[in-house]
């Protein structure tokens, strides 16, 4: 097709922006979600810059985080193009949150979705082929919890993606719908409608990652996940990286959101990689970041009954965290919690406070 010409938005000290807005190939029926919106962030270089298409969480209602990755990139020369995601953003349908209509109950129309989202990718890379100022020799591919999912799935597809990061994202898409804590309303809807996670697994074949990507995949490919993570369940994310085949991967000792506090590093890490795979270096992901393991949930002990609490660990027995020790902030001030998983965030073991120690329960979400 034949884009219109992109918008110049402003410049920053890394980069000059512009936008862009296109029809989708594939229109699901609204006017405002069926045009796929784009801003692209130019470093400011003398050569043609290389570029990588970003694509955001699920519900996101601003593009802060990948705007931050974005700067990463363009430090490095990088051009960052960041694709709204259909039912997000300026392509919400009147009347809905951002992200209200992405996932829909219904396995058929879930299906036309993804395929959407699949297919604005690929339009948005003809148009960064159609634009004398990249080089498009090598476009690479990025996204977070949904939006690695949707680049897991793009990079299966199609073989212009030369290298892939996937941040808190996963393949058996039916396993993250049948076990996210946050697909609660629409799994519910499912299951009154009589599917079932294997039936869902077979209507959802056409777009399971690693269906796709068993028979391609990346050049080059980094995978960060989350150990605790409890919306993109970390076997979702194993098979991802089993799918991918050789992957660089870093797991952080958070849930899907703590990372926030690491963001920085984790982007600086997802940049690195991008520049290594731009020149043909050698990238090898650490072996770790550094971020706290918070709690936040219900302790009950013989002493203190039922309280809220919120904690940090300060040590796991094995990298599961099996066992663990968590200094806990509770309204009748700090306390020690030491214990063992038993199941579904619950946890049995015993709570010290000010020199006495009581047998405990904790149920705890990690962050």
């Amino acid at each position: 097709m034949e884009f219109p010409d992109w918008t110049f938005v402003g410049n920053s000290p890394a980069a000059a922006e512009y936008s862009l807005r296109f029809p989708s190939s594939r229109p699901q029926g609204d006017s405002k979600n069926d045009v796929v919106v784009v801003h692209a962030l130019m470093p400011k270089t003398d050569r043609k810059p290389h570029a990588v298409v970003i694509l955001h969480y699920w519900g996101a209602t601003d593009l802060r985080v990948e705007r931050n990755l974005a700067q990463q990139l363009n430090r490095r020369g990088i051009a960052a193009v960041v694709m709204e995601l259909p039912f997000h953003l300026e392509r919400t349908p009147l009347g809905l949150r951002s992200g209200a209509g992405a996932i829909d109950p219904d396995p058929a129309k879930l299906v036309q979705i993804m395929r959407q989202a699949v297919d604005d990718v690929r339009r948005t890379f003809d148009w960064i082929e159609s634009r004398p100022e990249f080089d498009s020799s090598q476009l690479g591919l990025a996204g977070t919890s949904l939006g690695a999912i949707v680049s897991a799935l793009v990079s299966g597809i199609d073989s212009r993606v030369e290298s892939g990061a996937y941040l808190l994202g996963g393949a058996e898409i039916a396993h993250v719908i049948w076990n996210s804590s946050r697909i609660v309303k629409e799994r519910d809807a499912m299951r009154r409608n009589g599917v079932t996670e294997s039936s869902l697994r077979g209507d959802l074949a056409e777009i399971e990652p690693a269906n796709h990507l068993r028979s391609r995949s990346p050049k080059r490919s980094f995978v960060i996940g989350a150990r605790y993570d409890t919306v993109v369940p970390p076997r979702s994310t194993e098979a991802l990286i089993q799918a991918l085949g050789n992957p660089q991967v870093i797991w952080l000792e958070t849930g899907h959101f703590g990372g926030f506090l690491i963001e920085k590093q984790v982007h600086q890490e997802i940049a690195k990689f991008f520049a290594a795979s731009e020149t043909g270096a050698e990238y090898v992901a650490p072996k770790s970041i550094r971020a706290p393991t918070l709690r936040l949930g219900f302790e009950a002990n013989a002493e203190s009954g039922i309280q809220i609490v919120a904690g940090v660990d300060v040590w796991r027995s094995n990298a599961r965290g099996d066992g663990f020790a968590s200094i806990l902030a509770s309204p009748r001030g700090p306390e020690l919690f030491v214990g063992f998983k038993a199941e579904k965030g619950l946890s049995i073991g015993a709570t010290l406070r000010s020199g006495s120690a009581s047998p405990g329960l904790f149920w705890s979400i990690v962050l």
